[in-house]
């Protein structure tokens, strides 16, 4: 299973004690991805108008510690996948190198290998993971 999750930074009235809770839950979920953002005043919306708004200096430096820690959790959960045969469903060549395929795990993960032949677009294909990054895996082909 992928667990990910969407996260707002710096939403009016967030405290201190508020932001340490969201960075407590994504210690305790160890989300495999979280998809992070910066509130940012929208007129007309009723959180534009609120007299709590957080600085964008805080704001920035909050997300700052949210990413390093969530890219932490990532790589840690990445690097167990390490050595492991994965099945994954290849969409074909990555736009930077034509040798160089993309493709998804089940739980959509991307992960790059190189197919010379380049057959294995839109297949299923087994790929040996050989290593990790925090948003991205590399493998080799099995054939």
């Amino acid at each position: 299973i992928t667990i990910t999750s969407d996260i707002i930074v710096g939403f009016p009235g967030e405290t201190e004690e508020d932001f340490e809770d969201t960075l407590d839950i994504i210690k305790r979920a160890r989300f495999d991805m979280i998809y992070s953002f910066i509130y940012s005043r929208r007129v007309g919306t009723p959180a534009a108008s609120m007299e709590t708004q957080i600085p964008r200096a805080v704001q920035n430096a909050r997300f700052d510690r949210l990413l390093e820690l969530q890219n932490q959790i990532a790589l840690e959960k990445n690097e167990e996948l390490v050595g492991k045969t994965l099945r994954v469903l290849s969409e074909g060549e990555s736009k930077g190198n034509r040798n160089v395929f993309v493709a998804r795990t089940e739980g959509n993960k991307i992960v790059h290998f190189i197919d010379d032949t380049g057959e294995s677009k839109g297949k299923f294909v087994k790929v040996k993971i050989t290593r990790a990054e925090p948003f991205l895996l590399h493998g080799e082909l099995l054939k």
